[in-house]
């Protein structure tokens, strides 16, 4: 059965690396992932698989961006969505583009200069499997400028915003499409003039034993704690790229 992805959710994420043979190994250890290499033809890109399901992709870094991981969103049409971003105050680092006949992708920055991408569907639909673990259960904006941040993705794909309230002053903002809470941001404290980025987190069964595991793999552990709705750590891989693993998501 074919995963829906609502418009304006997140849909997929891939990861560009510097090292694609030890990128994959380590990811392969830690969430069981297969890969499924599409060729030269595809530029070095390949498919993560959890369990025989495409759950994200993996493929040579961008020279601008270094490793780091991708974030999408669903779009039903975008050029439509490129024109919107500039309208906002956004920036298009790639227009549309179709990619084989797998679908039309686009790759832009925020006003604050956070990149994410857009998919819009054709043979592949998005993420094959999510909120299992082994696959994306969530995603995250860092950004120095909330409002703003809310401002811009509302009006871009019609995300819907709330703020929660953390204790000691601080605030997260949980985002919603047709009810559905896919995602947050947050300024972290005292980083007002921190880069803005997009992070997925992946589904574990055991946040701790996961994080354990990503540091004996080569990871940097950066975060690890409660969240009201189970546990979480923040790691970058051995290659430097940013990414989460999550329970009760």
């Amino acid at each position: 059965m074919t995963l829906a992805h609502a418009p304006g959710a997140p849909s997929w994420v891939d990861l560009g690396t510097t090292d694609l043979a030890a990128a994959t190994a380590f990811y392969s250890a830690l969430f069981g992932w297969g890969v499924d290499e599409l060729g030269p033809q595809a530029g070095g890109y390949g498919l993560l698989l959890k369990d025989g399901k495409q759950v994200a992709g993996i493929g040579p870094a961008d020279p601008v961006r270094g490793t780091s991981w991708a974030v999408y969103f669903a779009t039903q049409d975008a050029a439509g969505t490129a024109a919107e971003v500039e309208a906002r105050g956004g920036k298009t680092v790639i227009a549309p583009m179709q990619v084989m006949d797998q679908g039309i992708m686009a790759v832009f920055t925020d006003p604050a200069g956070a990149f994410f991408s857009v998919w819009q569907p054709g043979a592949h639909t998005g993420a094959e499997l999510m909120r299992q673990p082994g696959s994306v259960s969530w995603v995250e904006l860092y950004t120095p400028d909330v409002a703003a941040a809310k401002e811009f993705y509302g009006a871009v794909f019609g995300l819907t915003a709330q703020d929660s309230d953390m204790g000691g002053g601080e605030t997260y903002t949980l985002l919603s499409i047709g009810g559905n809470q896919v995602g947050g941001m947050f300024t972290p404290p005292g980083a007002a003039d921190m880069p803005s980025y997009w992070m997925p987190y992946f589904a574990v069964e055991d946040c701790d034993a996961s994080a354990a595991k990503a540091v004996e793999l080569g990871a940097t552990e950066l975060v690890r704690t409660d969240y009201p709705g189970g546990r979480l750590a923040i790691l970058t891989d051995p290659q430097g790229a940013t990414f989460g693993v999550i329970t009760g998501n």
